[in-house]
């Protein structure tokens, strides 16, 4: 699944490419070749974060369901094995 960015985020993530590059780096580049370099990025790191992130949350949800009969478990056909009163 493509990492997808609104126009808005694409906006600032290109801004802030720009001013790391200048901050950081010294690079002065337009923004023509931040949206380039923010296209890279997309198409060759990001799976690699996404895939990352379901491998984790599929963890946490294998994590939760392992006690899931112990969790939502109910003792069935109970009625009779109650003391006397306490059933109805």
């Amino acid at each position: 699944m493509p990492v997808r960015l609104t126009p808005d985020q694409r906006k600032k993530a290109i801004n802030s490419i720009g001013r790391y590059l200048e901050e950081e780096l010294e690079q002065d580049i337009g923004e023509m070749q931040a949206g380039f370099l923010l296209d890279y990025f997309l198409t060759e790191i990001a799976p690699i974060v996404y895939n990352q992130g379901v491998a984790d949350a599929r963890s946490f949800i294998d994590e939760k369901l392992q006690d899931i009969t112990g969790t939502c478990f109910e003792h069935e056909l109970t009625y009779w094995t109650k003391p006397p009163g306490k059933g109805k």
